[in-house]
């Protein structure tokens, strides 16, 4: 049985695609785990083996971080061997290494993974090519994760560079790794969930190691929406202090377990082969919408009378079909992780989208009038709806989230319940926190500087544009 094979056995048998990193430090270890009368590393095992006994029963792999085990020498090591011993057989171990080099190095380290420590699968750096990579392949039931795009706050200083082509070198990765061996996964942090849906169109049957999803506060439902398979897999978030520091690690990751089963449990039924499309790029959406002029760079008065350097309108949508259901598959990556029963489109411009996103979903659609109707039944609300259904509202951008604000108060005012909103675009200029501020989770497709970043990244304007706007974001001038 190779390694993919063993994961998803672990899986179906847990109903989890769970994984738990296991990073002891004696700087982090519990006081109910400590003993003065043996070596902490001792200590540090004990804390391991609990979390392996509350947990083996809710995850589909462990992942230790050699890491933390060589910084204490032979004695940490040591720690990491019987903490391998003491994961069931059934439960594949991914050492998460990093490693990456060449030739007879290369070969040293693919034995010390494999055979010395006896793992599953690694994780790998793609930057010195594919020959060191195959000293790893060579061992073909292994499981090899590429570092693709990763959860550090600088990762785009490297991974967002655009190649030749224009697209970024993250996604060059993607495409280039994968086609190095079946036995190739990806490393894809939770932290920019973004990413994940061109991560997943790049490389669509891969598996994705999402690290970042627990005390990182990576975002767990976009990067499930966004990167898992049509068939339910294929996405394995791993938490690591949020379920070992915790006092109780059985209910932290019985939490985090039935939380990814939620999503999972919402993630769209594939079409028939004849009428699937393919997942839309976010970078493609994003330099269509800026040739539709949709989002402008220049000199514009606001309503306000406030100079701006950029303009989206998001309203030309409607006059361009193909580019409005290219949109609207993005809403629906996000709605799949998402508890609703109807989504609510806000008019105006929100209402062309709802729609869209209602026929790409299957999902119900309602909307909340702007004017009060004067004749007839005089609804408030339009569409067949029931009070305490859940309604996820569908609007274009979010600058103050006024207009959301006030159609989730029309919406609750008839007995619904409001608690998510996804937008195409954040404009970050606090309507987040004001939606957080009346009960509500907001979701954007792209926030404004990742639009810029793409923007530049693909030539259509240059950084010293991307500065002007986010100064102007700032409230700098």
């Amino acid at each position: 049985m190779n390694f993919y094979d063993k994961l998803s056995a672990a899986s179906e048998r847990n109903q989890s695609l769970l994984c738990v990193g296991l990073d002891p430090t004696p700087e982090s270890l519990p006081e109910r785990y400590r003993s003065s009368s043996s070596p902490v590393t001792d200590d540090l095992l004990r804390w391991n083996l609990a979390v392996i006994e509350a947990t083996a029963e809710l995850v589909c792999c462990y992942k230790p971080n050699i890491a933390f085990y060589e910084a204490l020498g032979a004695p940490g090591m040591d720690v990491l061997r019987r903490t391998i011993a003491a994961i069931p057989s059934h439960i594949p171990v991914l050492l998460d290494a990093k490693r990456g080099d060449i030739g007879s190095t290369a070969a040293a380290y693919a034995r010390a993974c494999f055979e010395e420590l006896g793992v599953d699968a690694v994780t790998l750096s793609p930057y010195l090519g594919r020959d060191s990579i195959d000293a790893f392949a060579a061992y073909r039931e292994k499981g090899l994760f590429v570092l693709c795009h990763t959860s550090n706050p600088s990762a785009g200083e490297f991974q967002s560079l655009p190649v030749p082509d224009g697209k970024p070198l993250y996604l060059q990765v993607a495409e280039t790794a994968t086609g190095w061996s079946p036995q190739v996964g990806l490393v894809v942090g939770a932290t920019y969930s973004h990413v994940l849906a061109d991560v997943r169109a790049a490389a669509p049957d891969a598996w994705f190691l999402v690290p970042g999803v627990g005390a990182q506060m990576g975002d767990l439902a976009g990067s499930l929406a966004g990167g898992l398979r049509p068939d339910g897999l294929g996405v394995l978030p791993s938490a690591t202090r949020s379920v070992t520091d915790a006092t109780d690690h059985r209910a932290a990751a019985l939490a985090l377990r039935d939380e990814i089963n939620r999503v999972r449990s919402n993630h769209p039924i594939p079409q028939s082969p004849s009428r699937q499309s393919p997942t839309p790029s976010r970078r493609s959406l994003i330099a269509n919408l800026h040739s539709l002029g949709a989002v402008q760079f220049g000199d514009f008065t606001l309503a306000s009378g406030i100079q701006s350097p950029f303009y989206i309108d998001l309203r030309l949508l409607v006059s361009r079909p193909a580019l409005l259901a290219q949109a609207a598959q993005a809403y629906a990556a996000i709605l799949a992780g998402l508890a609703y029963d109807r989504i609510a489109g806000v008019p105006y411009a929100g209402l062309p989208i709802g729609t869209a996103v209602s026929l790409a979903t299957g999902a119900p659609l309602i909307y909340p009038r702007k004017e009060v109707k004067q004749h007839g039944t005089g609804k408030v609300i339009e569409g067949q709806w029931q009070a305490g259904e859940r309604i996820v509202i569908i609007e274009d951008l979010i600058t103050s989230a006024g207009s959301i604000i006030q159609s989730a108060e029309r919406l609750r005012e008839a007995g619904l319940i409001v608690e998510d909103a996804i937008v195409l675009i954040d404009r970050e200029q606090g309507g987040m926190a004001n939606l957080a501020g009346a009960g509500i989770r907001g979701h954007a497709v792209y926030p404004l500087s990742a639009v810029l970043a793409e923007l530049v990244a693909g030539g259509q304007i240059d950084s010293a544009m991307e500065e002007r706007v986010l100064a102007f974001v700032r409230g700098e001038g």
